[in-house]
């Protein structure tokens, strides 16, 4: 998955809530991280927005 398409799925499910969920909710898929902190730690798109909806429990 591409970052360009990470970045429009969060908007697409959480609108402009988007950037607030990103910056602040810490997920323990992500090791206590949140989404900001996970792709600037190097985790792949991909794996991240699993954790994001596995979290939300939104189909993906």
């Amino acid at each position: 998955m591409q970052l360009q398409d990470f970045w429009e799925r969060m908007r697409e499910e959480f609108g402009p809530l988007s950037d607030s969920f990103a910056r602040d909710h810490v997920m323990s898929e992500l090791g206590g991280r949140t989404v900001v902190e996970a792709l600037r730690d190097g985790f792949d798109a991909k794996t991240v927005w699993a954790a994001v909806a596995k979290d939300r429990e939104l189909s993906f």
